[in-house]
């Protein structure tokens, strides 16, 4: 909680920063990459940066936490804390790295706001960052303890054995370890950073979601190539694609997130688009696995037919569940539709959904605030749906 010094100070003042976070985020960004360049190699994607997405995902948790010390002082933002901790644990950020950004960040604050930051003002917003500064470092101090590892151990080598085409711009790869360390299991749903040298020496990670459950030895994930179209293409995805074969080796860390499949017997709706089938397929895969006895609705929608990545294992585990079925929807439908294809984007309401189901998204940003939507109005409770955003969370739905 705020001290009672601080509490009304931000609370007059949370407007204007609100107001200014993101060009608060613009400059801080710019302020910090000049003194500190070697937080581009292998910490930051500059791909975020380019596009501004980081920008936009740090005034927004910030403006959220701050908003939340003062309107729900007594509780704790823990959907926001856990997301931001996996992302950091998965990086392997150290607890020191927190004076560098608070340094820079006050820093920015002062510069766009001028005289209106005054030594009152500046403690106050000191106090908020280090609150949430404090929760973040606590809370990846015990997911660093849970896997005995540390922000210099979490990355290991793993070998590539399979590299598999999906569909014209998707790959699967399949990679084993390299010694006998013991391997971190994956959760259903979880995600690894990879982290990789670019052409100009510059390492980059980017973290790519685990779609079969693991056993012990490998891990599977899959690479969606993205081309730019008008805008610069993947670096990370395009080396992959044309340079990493079978037996080239990978550095992975362990496996993060808090998007992560609940063990009930409710009812399970996986829905999502596009790429964003990937931790749908990771977490269907922990079903048949496990031998669960749930009722599944499988929900996808793409482009066409062809472009529906990891169909086949999809439709292969959804047939060693008792009762599961799956729907998809294509803008460019085949011919002959097959069973449960249906013509143009994805509508929940034309489709028959189980009572008492947990719901999990993932896909480009407005289809999953569609697919959300839809729900609520049809009565789904919101905590009864979790969701998944690759790259910078933007939305922070648990704040609506």
């Amino acid at each position: 909680m705020l001290s009672d010094t601080s509490y009304p100070v931000v609370r007059a003042t949370l407007p204007v920063v609100g107001e200014n976070i993101q060009e608060i985020a613009r400059r801080f960004y710019g302020h910090m990459f000049g003194e500190h360049p070697e937080l581009l190699d292998g910490l930051f994607n500059r791909g975020n940066q380019a596009d501004g997405r980081q920008q936009q995902a740090l005034a927004g948790s910030v403006a959220a936490y701050a908003s939340h010390l003062v309107n729900s002082p007594t509780q704790v933002p823990d959907h926001l804390l856990s997301r931001i901790a996996h992302k950091h644990v998965s990086l392997g950020l150290r607890p020191d790295q927190y004076q560098i950004v608070h340094d820079h960040l006050m820093w920015a604050i002062g510069d766009v706001l001028g005289e209106a930051v005054t030594p009152e003002v500046a403690a106050a917003w000191d106090e908020v960052y280090w609150l949430m500064a404090n929760a973040l470092i606590t809370k990846e101090r015990g997911l660093y303890d849970a896997v005995r590892l540390s922000p210099e151990t979490i990355w290991r080598t793993w070998r590539v054995v399979e590299k598999i085409p999906e569909t014209d711009d998707v790959v699967t790869f399949v990679v084993e370890r390299t010694d006998e360390r013991e391997v971190k299991r994956s959760l259903p749903g979880q995600y690894v950073t990879l982290r990789m040298r670019m052409p100009d020496g510059v390492h980059q990670p980017r973290q790519y979601s685990l779609t079969r459950a693991d056993d012990g030895h490998h891990r599977v994930f899959a690479v969606k190539r993205i081309r730019g179209n008008g805008t610069p293409a993947g670096e990370m995805s395009t080396l992959l694609h044309e340079q990493v074969g079978v037996g080239d080796e990978l550095t992975l860390s362990v496996p993060s997130g808090d998007v992560v499949l609940e063990y009930s017997d409710r009812p399970l709706v996986l829905a999502s688009a596009g790429i964003g089938v990937t931790p749908m397929a990771g977490m269907l895969s922990h079903l048949v696995r496990d031998g669960a006895q749930r009722t599944v609705r499988f929900l996808h929608a793409d482009s066409a037919p062809e472009d529906f990545p990891l169909r086949a294992q999809i439709e292969a585990d959804l047939a060693r569940l008792p009762e599961a079925r799956l729907e998809s929807w294509f803008e460019r439908p085949a011919a002959v539709p097959g069973p449960g294809e249906h013509a143009g984007f994805m509508d929940v309401g034309a489709v028959e959904l189980p009572a008492d189901a947990q719901y999990y998204l993932c896909g480009p940003l407005p289809f999953m605030q569609a697919v959300r939507s839809s729900l609520i109005a049809r009565g789904v409770p919101p905590r009864d749906i979790q969701y998944e955003v690759f790259g910078p969370d933007l939305w922070l739905a648990d704040f609506e």
